[in-house]
C-alpha cells in the first residue's frame, strides 16, 4: 500500500520499501478510470431567463453530458406584408340577349382591381298567336298573345374566398325567372414572417464549472518532493510527479 510518508527524509534508499511504494502508486493509477470518449446524452430547452446547467457522469470510460439551455429572446415582429390587390367593384361590360332556348352564361375577368362581367341572358318565349279575327268587313286581327316569362332579377347565391394568385370565377344558372350567381374571389397575399430570435448560449465559465469535478482521484496523491542522489531514482521520481500533477483537476 502506498504511504506518502515514505521514504523518510535523510534515510538511505531501501529497495523493498521503494518497490512497495511504487506498487502502491501503480495500484492507485490503475484504479483511475481512463476517459476514452465524451457523449452528449441530451440537450433540453429551458424557459427564457432560466440559468443554463450542465451535468456530467462517468459510465465505463465514457464521459456523459446532459445540457439544459434556456431559449433565446423572441425576435422582433416582422414587417406587415403588402396588401393584396383590392377588389374595388364589379363592372358589367356587356349584356347580350339570347334566344329563349339558349342557356344563360357569364364571362368574367379580373383586371387587378375590378371583377368584370359579360352577361348573356335568354329572352322570354314569344307569346302564342292570338286567334284570327273574323271575316267581318273591318278585317281586324284577334287579341295579342300571352307574354313570355320575365327576367326578374340577378341573385348572388354565394361568394367564396380563393387562395392568392388563383383566377376569379363565376358560375351561373337560370331558374326560369332569375339569373343566379356563385362567385370565387382570390384574397391578397399574406405578409412575410418576422425573423427568429437568437439561440441561447452556455458561457465558458458555466461549462468549466460543470467539467471541473469530473476527475479528482489524483488530488489525494502527494508528490515525491525529496530528490534522490541516484540519477535513475531521481528521473523516476520526476516522472511519477509528472503523472500525479497531470491527473489532478
Amino acid at each position: 500500500m502506498f504511504d506518502p510518508n515514505l521514504p523518510q527524509e535523510n534515510t538511505l534508499a531501501d529497495a523493498a520499501q521503494m518497490r512497495s511504494q511504487l506498487n502502491g502508486l501503480k495500484a492507485l493509477i490503475d484504479a483511475i478510470l481512463t476517459v476514452t470518449a465524451a457523449q452528449a446524452d441530451s440537450t433540453n430547452t429551458l424557459p427564457q431567463g432560466s440559468p443554463a446547467n450542465a451535468s456530467v457522469n462517468m459510465v465505463g470510460n465514457t464521459l456523459r453530458f446532459t445540457f439544459d439551455i434556456p431559449q433565446g429572446q423572441e425576435g422582433p415582429v416582422g414587417p406587415v406584408g403588402p396588401a393584396g390587390p383590392p377588389f374595388a367593384q364589379a363592372v358589367v361590360d356587356s349584356v347580350t340577349t339570347l334566344n329563349p332556348w339558349e342557356s344563360a352564361s357569364v364571362g368574367v375577368s379580373f383586371d387587378g382591381s375590378n371583377v368584370r362581367f359579360q352577361f348573356a341572358i335568354p329572352r322570354g318565349n314569344d307569346g302564342s298567336q292570338g286567334p284570327q279575327g273574323g271575316n267581318g268587313s273591318d278585317g281586324n286581327q284577334g287579341p295579342q298573345g300571352i307574354q313570355g316569362p320575365p327576367f326578374a332579377q340577378a341573385v348572388v347565391d354565394s361568394v367564396t374566398t380563393l387562395n392568392p394568385g388563383e383566377p376569379a370565377t363565376v358560375q351561373t344558372s337560370f331558374d326560369g325567372s332569375n339569373v343566379r350567381f356563385t362567385f370565387g374571389i382570390p384574397r391578397g397575399n399574406d405578409g412575410s414572417n418576422g425573423n427568429d430570435g437568437a439561440p441561447g448560449e452556455v458561457s465558458q465559465a458555466q461549462l468549466d464549472n460543470a467539467i471541473s469535478g469530473t476527475s479528482s482521484n489524483m488530488n489525494s496523491i502527494s508528490t515525491l518532493d525529496s530528490g534522490f542522489a541516484d540519477a535513475d531514482m531521481e528521473a523516476l521520481r520526476q516522472k511519477l510527479n509528472e503523472i500525479i500533477l497531470n491527473g489532478r483537476r
